[in-house]
């Protein structure tokens, strides 16, 4: 059987080139880069060559990037590094309703620590409206942390916008880019952030490794404590073959996002066009155009989304209902409650995400396959009249 990769939302498989780039810091180039010697010294080069590399892509200096273990652990950082280091200035943290759990279950310990939360609420295409954020804005916020593109739907937030509101009212401004870092362009500048979370995995990387930008002048506390890794900011010995995967693995999207952009669009629109046509009773998740380029997300009624899956599964094909880091939750996903969908009908959604080596004969196969599982899991549901 020919297996589908459909999942890259939720991890991507390393680059060749990538893999062949982190092979000597295995065992020949192995040293420890706070070492001083011959050996720490050729790990620390390579670092921060690594380093340059990831700022340059996003437009930053390389002092303001930090390496941490991935996307949450760099979304805990800004959360709580900034909420200690501001505490005595102010207590209230804005986010938006449809953040990724690396966002809303650290918020909800702040929020235990005696810290005021506000949760915007989103359209029904998912989208943040930056003057909600606005009047959001009290004396004592002290950060607002907005994702830059959903996990699930694929929206693409206003988050240029968001941040020069931000900016007007000097209250930092943390992103979620783990979605987005490598799939479109994430310039800091552009965007208007302060803080901007990215992790390797997702865009052809290792496991494990991830980054946090930090703007200059940012007052944030340290994380993880013990030694003075990255600057006193970060302790911790650091995962230099993770860190050189990670560079090369960003610089190889720098390079094919152009291209990557147009295919994977493309292969989305065919998505977008061809299921509705086919299979009735269902809806497209997220906004139509202001979405990622490899990102549907559709809602079937009548049925439930983890049986499609396993039908899928059985047929080669991989896909997922939402967020792997909540795959085995009975509970609907709160992003498709956050935009209006019933229980009923948030149960019965399915996402499917493109990458780089998505075919298009792939997506055939499946406009072909799914309609056929969505009739038969109908014609079993006693909720439908199938």
């Amino acid at each position: 059987m020919n297996r589908i990769y459909l999942d890259y939302a939720a991890t991507t498989p390393c680059d060749p080139e990538v893999v062949k780039a982190m092979l000597p810091f295995f065992n020949e180039i192995f040293g420890n880069p706070s070492s001083i010697h011959y050996f720490g010294q050729q790990a620390k080069k390579a670092m921060e060559d690594s380093r340059q590399k990831v700022a340059d892509f996003l437009g930053a200096k390389p002092e303001e990037i930090v390496f941490t273990s991935g996307g949450t652990e760099s979304n805990n950082f800004a959360l709580f590094g900034v909420a200690v280091s501001l505490e005595t200035k102010g207590n209230h943290i804005i986010v938006s309703t449809i953040e990724h759990h690396a966002i809303t279950e650290p918020v909800k310990v702040l929020e235990k620590k005696g810290f005021k939360i506000t949760h915007l609420k989103v359209d029904k295409t998912g989208l943040v409206d930056p003057e909600d954020v606005r009047k959001a804005i009290t004396d004592k916020t002290i950060l607002i942390s907005v994702m830059h593109a959903n996990n699930e739907i694929g929206v693409i937030e206003p988050i240029s916008e968001i941040g020069k509101i931000a900016k007007e009212k000097g209250i930092y401004f943390h992103s979620d880019a783990v979605q987005t870092v490598g799939h479109i362009t994430t310039n800091v500048n552009e965007l208007n952030v302060d803080l901007l979370s990215l992790s390797a995995h997702k865009f052809y990387g290792p496991k494990g490794v991830g980054a946090l930008y930090i703007r200059r002048g940012t007052k944030i506390s340290s994380f993880l404590h013990g030694g003075d890794q990255e600057r006193s900011r970060r302790a911790s010995t650091h995962n230099i073959a993770g860190i050189v995967g990670l560079a090369k693995a960003i610089e190889l999207c720098q390079q094919k996002l152009p291209q990557e952009i147009k295919e994977q669009s493309e292969l989305r629109d065919i998505l977008i066009k061809e299921i509705p046509k086919e299979i009735s009773d269902c809806r497209l998740n997220g906004h139509p155009l202001k979405r990622l380029p490899n990102n549907v997300n559709f809602s079937f009624a009548f049925i439930e989304g983890e049986s499609i899956l396993l039908h899928l599964d059985m047929l080669g094909i991989a896909a997922s209902t939402g967020s792997a880091c909540t795959s085995s939750s009975l509970e609907p996903s709160h992003v498709l409650l956050a935009i209006g969908l019933p229980h009923e009908l948030a149960h019965g959604s399915l996402r499917l995400t493109l990458g780089r080596w998505t075919k298009k004969e792939e997506i055939d196969f499946l406009l072909e396959n799914l309609p056929k599982v969505v009739d038969k899991l109908r014609r079993m549901s006693p909720l439908s009249n199938k």
